[in-house]
C-alpha cells in the first residue's frame, strides 16, 4: 500500500501527488522544511519546529499556509493514516507558482504550496550507529551566509554526505575559517574533560531544535556548557564528539579525518545525554 502524502489541503497517495512545474521551490529552492520525529506514535519537539517554522517563514517574507494548530492537526492525521509508530514528518512550504519562471518573488497573494509526508523507521532509537558510533571527515564549508534559516538549498550538503560515502565513513562536518560549522545535517559537539563544547548560534548554523533540547537536558544534569566555535585540530584532541538532529537524536562520532577520538567508541557524555534526551522527549512528545 502506497503512503498517503499531505499536498495543499488534500490527503492523497503519493503516486497522485503532484505540484506545479513553475512551484518557486522546484524552480529556485524558494522554500522552507522541518522534519519532526515520531516516537510511539506521537510528534517529539514539535513545538520548537513550529517555531522554527515560523521564523524561516518570516526571515525569507514567505507566508504560512495555514495556522500552526491546523498544522499540528495535519501532522496528526498523517502520523495516523500511515500508521506511523517510529518515523518521521517532512513539511515544506515554498512560495508557490508564479505562473511562470521569474526571478522576483510574485505578488503577494500568490498562495504557498504545503507538503508533508512521513517516513516509518521501526527501531530509529536503537540504531546499529547509536551503539558504535560514527566517522567524519572535515570538508571546506561553501554553503550561502544564511545558515540560520532553514531552506530546501540542499545540495552542497548532500555533496558532503557523499564525499563521506567516497571516503568511506559516514558524515561530514563542515569547516570555515578553521572553525567547525556544523555536520551535513546535524550540530556538531566535542568534549574535554566534563566540558561539553559547541558553536555559538548565528547566520553561520541552524538553531537545531534537538541542540536546544539537549542542551537544555545536558544542563539540568549539570553539565557544564560552552557555546563557542571550535577547530578541528581541537576536534581531533578531544575526549570525545557527538552530533545532534531530529532523526538521529545523539550520535556518538567515534573518528576525525581517520583519527579515532579517545578509545575509539563512544563517550560517556553522548551515551548518558542521548539516554535523558530520548527520556525526556518520550514524556513530553505530543
Amino acid at each position: 500500500m502506497s503512503r498517503t502524502v499531505y499536498v495543499n489541503g488534500d490527503y492523497v497517495p503519493e503516486e497522485d501527488a503532484k505540484i506545479s512545474v513553475f512551484d518557486r521551490g522546484f524552480l529556485f529552492a524558494d522554500g522552507v522544511y522541518e522534519v519532526t520525529s515520531v516516537l510511539g506514535g506521537k510528534l517529539i519537539d514539535f513545538e520548537g519546529h513550529k517555531v522554527r517554522l515560523q521564523r524561516s517563514l518570516h526571515e525569507l517574507a514567505m507566508r504560512a499556509p495555514v495556522t500552526m494548530d491546523e498544522l499540528l492537526e495535519i501532522h496528526r492525521e498523517m502520523v495516523r493514516l500511515n500508521e506511523i509508530d517510529d518515523g518521521l514528518v517532512y513539511l515544506q512550504v515554498t512560495r508557490g507558482s508564479g505562473g511562470d519562471r521569474d526571478f522576483v518573488f510574485p505578488s503577494d497573494d500568490t498562495v504557498p504550496s504545503l507538503v508533508l509526508f512521513t517516513q516509518s523507521k521501526p527501531g530509529i532509537t536503537d540504531s546499529e550507529a547509536s551503539k558504535t558510533g560514527i566517522k567524519i571527515i572535515s570538508i571546506p564549508d561553501i554553503r550561502w551566509g544564511r545558515r540560520d534559516i532553514k531552506t530546501v538549498q540542499l545540495l552542497y550538503p548532500s555533496m558532503g554526505k557523499m564525499m563521506a560515502k567516497a571516503a568511506g565513513v559516514d558524515d561530514a562536518w563542515m569547516v570555515e575559517d578553521g572553525f567547525v560549522t556544523e555536520g551535513t545535517s546535524n550540530n556538531a559537539y566535542i568534549v574535554k574533560g566534563s566540558k561539553i563544547i559547541t558553536r555559538h548560534l548565528g547566520n553561520e548554523i541552524l538553531a537545531g531544535i534537538t541542540r536546544a533540547a539537549v542542551l537544555r537536558c545536558a544542563k539540568e544534569a549539570q553539565m557544564e556548557v560552552e557555546e563557542r566555535s571550535f577547530t578541528v585540530d581541537e576536534a581531533r584532541e578531544a575526549d570525545e564528539a557527538f552530533v545532534t538532529s531530529a532523526t538521529t537524536f545523539v550520535m556518538p562520532v567515534v573518528e576525525i579525518d581517520g583519527e579515532p577520538l579517545g578509545d575509539g567508541t563512544p563517550g560517556r557524555v553522548a551515551r548518558r545525554l542521548r539516554e535523558i534526551y530520548l527520556d525526556e522527549s518520550r514524556k513530553a512528545a505530543v
